[in-house]
């Protein structure tokens, strides 16, 4: 009989214990194991190469990931990317989406030695995307949804495309954004996905661990890998193993409330468009451009989840179906001539929020904002951001599980601080402020503030805070 998600996240990897009997699989934090003869031992000798933490996470990720077969789990994101990248030939290219993570963006563009292209695989047309991909390419790398501006790629398309090429070379799928829940792409032709189990599928801010899962026709590049992750070192600790395989046993009810909450949170922004908010990106909204798209590459479980919720119609009217806990939005300038204004806006919004936390990460039960100008994206020249959309008024939000309304509640009360009438008022009055302490300071000053500020009976005409 096949098992559901959630029975599967619950009960794959985690039997009762059978020298105690122990519901719960218990820590193993010994780092060597006793041989019974020399060589011999009961399937572990040292934790580097083997734990049982480990072994019990990687066979429910396994589970998970529709398609999957072999899973192994890193002590970080940024050891899964360095090992994948490592295993390659020192000659190989990649081609990689161009909005990919900052933190992946250094690694290849700084330490990774390897040549990498960066293209806009949403857009690209099909001759632009073979013709990127050299005799050499070993691998194509995906995010999708891109971070932080959640454009979508088909990944059948790009796996197409890579398999009529004469490089024919691996498709991997960061599918961080999304989890097991959402997004299967190994069931839509992709060779590897990637995880950061820091995020969703620990769920609690408290691990740092990535993973790789690979279909059943790959066993030698798992092997591969495997023996890389060893040599390097790049594996999680028994307690991390542990906590994160604790976590993941509650996937799909995290994920349905962080996308409920997402595309609540999604629809009021996109309520307020032309007042303080200039667009909002989620595509599980039906004005997305690729919300079609959203749908249809819905993982069997997902789509059998959001189908459950009414018919075509319902769907219509709610503003969309649910995708993601992530969303990001532009926000509306409270003063846009000035140059620093977007950047100073919101900021200010970020700062004014009760219960999102300002911090870089995502996935977890609470609700997190960001700047990605200036945070996650920051490695990532200006030059760069531009192109890619990573303007300094592009807010990203991790949508938590707590209560939507309250959410809303107090996206509503920042916004009006930083862009309604309450933050005009408050800028006023810190710039008269400002003007009046140096009338009396200098007269020099005086005149000065007069020119830049075009000010007219010690009163200034247009505010700006930066």
């Amino acid at each position: 009989m096949t098992q559901g998600f959630s029975t599967r996240a619950v009960h794959i990897g985690s039997s009762p214990s059978k020298e105690t009997g122990a519901v719960i699989p218990p820590i193993s934090l010994s780092t060597t194991y006793a041989q019974e003869a020399v060589g011999v031992h009961k399937g572990y000798e040292y934790t580097r190469s083997g734990n049982p933490n480990r072994d019990q996470l990687e066979a429910q990720l396994t589970s998970l990931e529709a398609g999957g077969q072999f899973a192994l789990a890193f002590s970080s994101g940024s050891a899964t990317t360095a090992t994948v990248l490592q295993s390659l030939d020192r000659d190989a290219h990649v081609l990689s989406v161009n909005d990919v993570y900052g933190g992946t963006f250094r690694y290849m563009t700084k330490v990774s030695g390897l040549e990498t292209t960066f293209l806009d695989m949403e857009t690209a047309d099909d001759d632009a995307i073979l013709a990127s991909i050299r005799p050499n390419t070993k691998l194509i790398w995906i995010e999708s949804p891109t971070n932080p501006t959640l454009r979508l790629i088909s990944i059948p398309h790009i796996v197409s495309l890579a398999r009529s090429h004469p490089a024919n070379p691996l498709v991997l799928v960061d599918s961080t954004f999304l989890s097991p829940y959402y997004f299967s792409p190994l069931l839509l032709g992709a060779d590897i996905v990637m995880h950061s189990l820091t995020k969703y599928i620990n769920g609690h801010s408290d691990v740092l661990m990535g993973a790789l899962i690979l279909p059943a026709r790959h066993a030698a590049l798992a092997d591969r890998l495997r023996f890389l992750q060893n040599a390097i070192g790049a594996v999680p600790s028994a307690f991390d193993a542990w906590l994160a395989q604790r976590g993941a046993k509650t996937l799909q009810l995290r994920m349905r409330q962080h996308g409920l909450n997402a595309l609540r949170v999604a629809r009021f922004l996109e309520g307020r468009i032309g007042k303080d908010v200039v667009s909002v990106s989620y595509p599980g909204l039906a004005s997305h451009p690729r919300n079609a798209l959203a749908r249809a590459s819905l993982s069997p479980h997902a789509k059998d989840w959001v189908d459950s919720l009414g018919s075509d119609a319902d769907i219509a009217a709610r503003g969309g179906f649910p995708y993601g806990g992530m969303l990001s939005f532009r926000i509306q300038p409270a003063n846009p001539n000035s140059p620093d204004e977007p950047h100073a806006t919101a900021s200010r919004f970020l700062q004014e929020l009760k219960i999102f936390t300002l911090a870089e990460s995502l996935g977890g039960v609470e609700s997190l904002a960001e700047l990605p100008s200036r945070m996650t994206h920051g490695s990532i020249p200006p030059e760069g951001r531009a192109i890619l959309g990573i303007t300094d008024d592009l807010i990203r939000l991790s949508c938590g599980v707590e209560d939507p309304q309250d959410l809303i509640s107090d996206i509503e009360q920042a916004l009006q601080k930083a862009v309604g009438a309450e933050a005009v008022a408050t800028k006023a009055v810190a710039k008269e402020t400002i003007v009046s302490s140096d009338f009396h300071l200098n007269g020099v000053m005086e005149k000065k503030m007069h020119q830049v500020n075009g000010l007219t009976n010690g009163r200034a005409i247009e505010v700006a805070c930066s």
